[in-house]
């Protein structure tokens, strides 16, 4: 018992420790999941903790189990619509970026380390993918609102791509180990294997959860139980018959968190905090199996292979294989930097180790190091590359919380939470007054708290600045309440002007009104078209919001879209406001 007790507090003293140092890692502009990865290692033999830890079998297991939370969670928050904008590059990605990376970083390697070209080729493959820890951590907790392109491009590849990765380290493994049962029939049998299953169980088991999560009454607390281990079920079982268990799960959280009912929000809840702490177990983990001596050893050697990686390799791959599908040079460049190394190829690296492959610690030690660059380089720079390459979108107005309350299996309220900022248009002014300017008989004021306490609302009422109020709305009155509420901050609002610009036109608009109107030619094929088509036909690609069209000396760009993916409304830029795209 004195030993079990030790190993809880040790556990309980190491997540403390990590999520205290998330303070820090926020003023430093530094990634969590580094942070936790620092903990590990100062913890570990090298480090002050001096805890000797190197079984790689307890590695593995920490790392598949966390990842397979990660991946359910990220299915969870991932939109069916992204799908629409960015299914077939991000399939491209998930499999020939991994591909490409791995094959230009393969023979780089191989000449770098003067080792036999398969053993280079693996250590290829071990870093060949991004990670999807790594991604959906850093793009949702980095502050910064990416284009939907973008941003859906880089969470689909990080969900979709392990199958790949894992297909070309066991290839190369076999051919180091068992080089006469190698063969690419076997290997191109194992990735559709790989996906087909995969995709199968994923989407069955999660129209199953979908369906148990509206048919079931249980205790809140139960729902995440309920999802958490039906996904460990799908993952597990998709294994067992020779799937990709990782895809798996992805796709089944997908389906759950877009088929929304009554219990959504509940395992929404719980999710988040179990994602953390699988990320933070699992980054510790496998700090604690790092030894950082041995690092140095190979640190310049694995500084050049991050260098390649970042600026030739991932690149290369990026940009051949994104060419047929007219993203913008820009684009281009944030999805090949933002190709984060993390979890997933540390815990590939353990796969030669704990196969005997010879000089697979040099491979794990070199692993880890560019994994480690990724993060710190990488990952610290994710805001500042999205502002640099202009592939930001401004933050919408927002209300400062929201509920879901779900009246019925297929029903939901939306309680929307403002406050009132100084110098606003809603100080001074009744709730009710608001709500009726905004939408007549859909939005309710239900409550008005004042210095933490609730107050009843009197005719004679009127906000005054730090004052929390609640609305009963549609979503779609949101953004419009909180530009009540937000507008004595003007920054938001200017930086939201700068960029759509300073009206708002209708996407229905024939393209010729707005041109006789301004003064400006268009050309002539376009005069028939609404504004909506005009900008679908320059930009011959799917819209979202924030692409951008220039018809004469004014800027149109999209402001709003439905969840149908149409657009819904087109902001106007006057010319002395106009920037180059």
């Amino acid at each position: 018992m004195t030993a079990l007790n030790a190993l809880f507090l040790l556990a309980g003293v190491l997540l403390f420790i990590s999520v205290l140092a998330s303070t820090v890692s926020a003023r430093l502009g530094l990634p969590l999941l580094l942070l936790f990865l620092v903990v590990g290692m100062l913890a570990g033999e090298d480090g002050p903790g001096g805890i000797r830890f190197d079984d790689f079998s307890m590695a593995t297991l920490v790392g598949h189990l966390a990842l397979a939370v990660i991946l359910l969670d990220g299915g969870l928050r991932t939109r069916i619509s992204s799908f629409r904008v960015a299914l077939w590059p991000a399939a491209v990605l998930a499999t020939w970026g991994v591909v490409g990376t791995a094959l230009l970083l393969g023979l780089f390697a191989t000449w770098l380390l003067d080792v036999d070209w398969r053993l280079g080729m693996l250590l290829a493959a071990i870093v060949g993918s991004t990670d999807a820890a790594a991604v959906f951590a850093l793009l949702r907790n980095s502050g910064v609102r990416l284009n939907e392109r973008v941003k859906a491009t880089l969470e689909i590849e990080s969900g979709a791509n392990d199958p790949m990765a894992i297909l070309l380290v066991t290839a190369l493994v076999e051919m180091l180990l068992m080089p006469e049962q190698a063969s690419a029939g076997r290997f191109a049998l194992m990735l559709v294997s790989q996906l087909v299953i995969g995709g199968m169980f994923g989407l069955v088991g999660g129209l199953v959860l979908a369906r148990l999560l509206v048919k079931l009454k249980l205790a809140e607390g139960l729902y995440a139980l309920l999802i958490v281990s039906g996904g460990l079920m799908i993952f597990a079982a998709c294994n067992l018959i020779d799937g990709s268990g990782f895809l798996a799960v992805y796709i089944a959280g997908l389906v759950v968190g877009n088929r929304r009912c009554h219990a959504t929000e509940h395992v929404l809840r719980v999710m988040d905090g179990l994602a953390w702490l699988a990320q933070a177990g699992m980054f510790l983990v496998l700090g604690l199996l790092v030894t950082p001596s041995q690092l140095l050893t190979h640190g310049p050697q694995a500084l050049l292979m991050a260098v390649f990686l970042m600026l030739v390799a991932r690149p290369l791959a990026v940009l051949t294989g994104l060419l047929p599908f007219r993203y913008r040079p820009r684009e281009l460049a944030y999805i090949s930097w933002v190709g984060l190394r993390g979890a997933v190829p540390i815990v590939l690296a353990i796969v030669p180790v704990m196969m005997g492959i010879p000089d697979s610690r040099l491979l794990f030690d070199v692993a880890f190091a560019v994994v480690l660059v990724s993060l710190l380089v990488q990952g610290a720079t994710v805001p500042i590359a999205a502002r640099w390459l202009k592939v930001e979108v401004p933050a919408r107005d927002e209300p400062f919380d929201r509920r879901e309350v779900w009246v019925g299996d297929k029903a939901s309220l939306d309680l929307l939470e403002y406050r009132v900022a100084a110098g606003s248009r809603a100080e001074g002014v009744h709730p009710d007054d608001i709500a009726a300017a905004h939408g007549e008989l859909s939005v309710r004021c239900v409550s008005l708290v004042r210095r933490g306490r609730l107050q009843a609302l009197q005719r004679d009422t009127r906000l005054q600045a730090g004052d929390a109020v609640w609305f009963a709305a549609a979503d779609a009155y949101a953004e419009p309440l909180a530009s009540t509420f937000n507008a004595g901050a003007s920054n938001e609002l200017s930086a939201n002007a700068r960029f759509f610009g300073e009206f708002v036109v209708d996407p229905d608009c024939p393209a010729v009104d707005l041109a006789q109107a301004y003064g400006f030619e268009i050309e002539a094929g376009e005069a028939s078209l609404a504004l909506r088509d005009l900008m679908l036909h320059r930009l011959g690609r799917r819209v979202v919001v924030g692409d951008r069209v220039r018809i004469g000396s004014f800027l149109l760009t999209v402001r709003d879209m439905d969840e149908a993916g149409r657009v819904t409304r087109i902001g106007l830029k006057c010319p002395d406001l106009s920037e180059p795209d």
